[in-house]
């Protein structure tokens, strides 16, 4: 059994802060050492953004809780210099199926295509993630990098201000306090931050209750997403069934409404749900044991003033999907390169407006699949079971009826449809997924994969199309990247990103989202599209 959350890994220490005269103003404090503050975190450290981190933990998380991490997560990942690990220990999976009683009547495929430099999915347990965020974290402050994880620095109260925020911090060794110019608060569903302002969320909490068991045994499952409806050990229910490095597998087991949460819990009553499953030749040990009730909830919104929210202290939804944590790093993929230009002064702070706009309208995308998931998972009427049942048997042999099947949505990245920094779409023949607001997907290209030539900056991608290797507005510098179809031995930037077009140009944000596109470079227009990007300009 995996001791690692037992471990601390940023254990307290006094800061100079603590004996300031006066309270140290910082340019960004994080509340919550989870992977969404930890990611958060690195992310400005790595663009020279001064962050403190306040946790009242000492150590990672413990239980694997989330465990399912994307493919967009692995590349956003990859660029906090942290895939690698992830992958390396993660268990790598794109096969799903879904089973109606004992009977399997559909199965998917999460990456049909090649050309992606990350894996479609891979389950690892949450701790492992901290840790290697954590340990990333610690290589930059040992490089000089401005960031500090301050463990059992528990934050007391919260005081938010036109231009900054105030921090009272109680420690073993007392309280102190502290100033940041903004305050990036991911302090999970409970999030105190959203308590002491006295924010709450909106939305709905299902009827239901899902029991989550981590368990350690040796089992020839395949590495796939195995998900039942009304399978024979759990009659009337449902059971999802994951494979996690170290021999743990994840099971969840739905129990219904009216239950004893804490009775349920009990390794008495675990345990026979378990043998049942599995059988009584599987010996297996219990790692973790949890009960949840879906929550499908966001706040109303994620900016208030310098106060940003991001992960689960933002919007909460069911775990079928896997869209919690993996929301959570798009959260502040989104955000942290808009913050960045305004600590800069390099674009207005109404940019910060937009971070709240496009990753609302991204939680509104989640919880609405969420939703759709639970309803389906956990019919409400006898006349929904009925006609979920009916779905289910023609899926086993009629292709029409297998998109109607859900078991739970899988994350995918937001594009931001409608969004104000896009500029209007110029290029005809345009392959549709790479419109303006669209995350880019990866391709491969002579130098290797696309996605890390496109890291951390306004690029300039040219296909077959002649631009300067580099431009400059409202101080920002947009580099070229100059890629030929003639060289595009996979097809996968032909198809990905001209479609029918001869030539493209694309403006990509920092955080790998299209811009704008044109067949061809006009300064005129990339200089405006640059603007409109950064919150400087209305229309193009």
């Amino acid at each position: 059994m995996n001791k690692i959350f037992e471990v601390p890994m940023y254990p307290y220490q006094r800061s100079e802060d603590q004996d300031a005269s006066s309270p140290v103003r910082h340019q960004v404090i994080v509340i919550g050492a989870g992977p969404v503050g930890l990611a958060a975190a690195i992310d400005l450290a790595q663009q020279g953004v001064s962050v403190v981190v306040l946790d009242d933990n000492d150590k990672v998380s413990s239980g694997s809780r989330a465990i399912c991490f994307s493919k967009r997560t692995l590349e956003i990942a990859d660029r906090l210099g942290i895939a690698k690990p992830l992958v390396d220990k993660g268990v790598q999976w794109n096969l799903g199926k879904v089973f109606f009683d004992e009977r399997k009547v559909y199965e998917f495929n999460l990456l049909p295509e090649s050309g992606h430099a990350q894996p479609a999915f891979i389950n690892l347990q949450q701790y492992y993630f901290e840790e290697y965020l954590v340990k990333r974290a610690q290589e930059l402050k040992a490089a000089g990098a401005p960031i500090d994880i301050r463990g059992r620095n528990k934050v007391s109260a919260i005081g938010s201000h036109d231009d900054y925020v105030t921090i009272e911090i109680d420690t073993p060794e007392g309280l102190y306090n502290i100033e940041g110019d903004s305050l990036i608060a991911c302090d999970g569903a409970s999030s105190p931050t959203r308590q002491m302002l006295g924010l709450d969320f909106v939305g709905r909490v299902f009827e239901d209750n899902f029991l989550i068991a981590d368990v350690v045994m040796d089992a020839d499952f395949p590495t796939e997403r195995w998900f039942w409806f009304d399978p024979p050990f759990n009659k009337g229910q449902s059971a999802l069934l994951h494979k996690q490095p170290d021999g743990v597998w994840r099971i969840d087991l739905q129990l219904g409404w009216d239950i004893d949460k804490e009775h349920e819990k009990r390794p008495e009553n675990v345990i026979p749900r378990i043998r049942e499953m599995l059988g009584d030749d599987v010996k297996f040990e219990l790692e973790w044991v949890s009960i949840y009730t879906f929550q499908c909830r966001r706040m109303e919104k994620f900016r208030h003033g310098r106060v940003l929210f991001a992960g689960d202290s933002a919007h909460q939804v069911s775990p079928f999907g896997a869209r919690g944590a993996n929301s959570g790093l798009q959260d502040t993929d989104n955000l942290c390169w808009k913050l960045k230009l305004v600590l800069d002064g390099k674009a207005p702070e109404s940019l910060l407006d937009s971070y709240d706009s496009e990753r609302v309208y991204g939680a509104d995308e989640n919880i609405l699949n969420s939703s759709r998931s639970t309803d389906f998972i956990t019919p409400k009427s006898e006349m929904s079971r009925v006609l979920r049942d009916a779905v289910l048997d023609l899926s086993e042999h009629h292709a029409f009826a297998r998109p109607l099947v859900n078991s739970g949505r899988l994350s995918v990245p937001c594009t931001y449809a409608g969004s104000a920094l896009n500029s209007t779409d110029a290029l005809n023949g345009g392959p549709q997924r790479t419109e303006p607001g669209s995350p880019c997907p990866d391709a491969t290209t002579p130098d290797g994969y696309l996605l890390p030539q496109l890291a951390d900056r306004f690029t300039l991608l040219t296909i077959d199309a002649d631009a300067p290797d580099y431009f400059e507005e409202e101080g920002i510098t947009v580099t070229r990247l100059a890629l030929s179809a003639k060289d595009d031995t996979t097809q996968t930037l032909r198809d990905r990103y001209l479609g029918e077009a001869t030539s493209a140009v694309y403006l990509i944000r920092p955080d790998q989202h299209v811009a704008a596109r044109h067949p061809t470079f006009d300064e005129i227009q990339f200089r405006t599209a640059l603007r409109r990007a950064i919150g400087k300009e209305t229309s193009v």
